[in-house]
Order: structure tokens, then sequence, then C-alpha cells
């Protein structure tokens, strides 16, 4: 049976007619809309941006501007960004680090 899916961290109460934009979060399809930031378009799929490269503790961005180095993330292939200053574009291949196995071992 698989885990049930994580709630989203937040929901989008306005502003739906906007066109669509396709992306991948570690693997899965997802829409954003055209004009989100990375931040918002993964927090409206997950419950977290990314998980800390430290402790592996979930991470959901802090300043919301660029300053405080919570919101980093990378693409599949390995280029960081600034999930709260990046805008989302059609076909982006985000890793959140979720759903790595064994991160530890």
């Amino acid at each position: 049976m698989n885990a049930p899916a994580t709630p989203s961290l937040l929901t989008r109460l306005s502003e739906r007619d906007r066109a669509p934009v396709h992306f991948v979060l570690d693997g899965r399809p997802a829409c954003a809309l055209a004009g989100d930031t990375v931040l918002t378009a993964v927090l409206t799929q997950a419950g977290r941006l990314r998980e800390t490269e430290f402790s592996g503790a979930p991470r959901a961005g802090f300043c919301l501007m660029g300053a405080c180095q919570d919101c980093w993330m990378q693409l599949e292939d390995g280029t960081r960004l600034r999930a709260c200053s990046t805008f989302i574009e059609p076909g982006m291949r985000l890793v959140s680090g979720a759903h790595q196995e064994d991160r530890h071992a």
C-alpha cells in the first residue's frame, strides 16, 4: 500500500486563471501557474521545499526575498537555484531531496 500523499503547504485561493506550467518534482509530474516562483510552485504541490543537507529536516524557505539562503534547490542536472526568486519554467525538473532513500547510509 502506498503512503498517503503529503498535503501541500500552500493552497491557492485565487488567481487561478493564469496559464498552466508543467514541471517535474522529484520525478513526478506537477503543475503550477505562469508567473509562480519555484517556491510557490513546489509548496502548492508538497509539504516542504527541500530537506536540509545537514540533518534532513524539512525546509520551506524563510525570508522569501533571496537573502537567507534557505530556499536553495537543485535541478536534476545538479544546477542550484533560489526557489524564492526564480520563476517556474515549463519542463523544469526539480529535486527536493524529500524522497531520497537511505540518505545517511
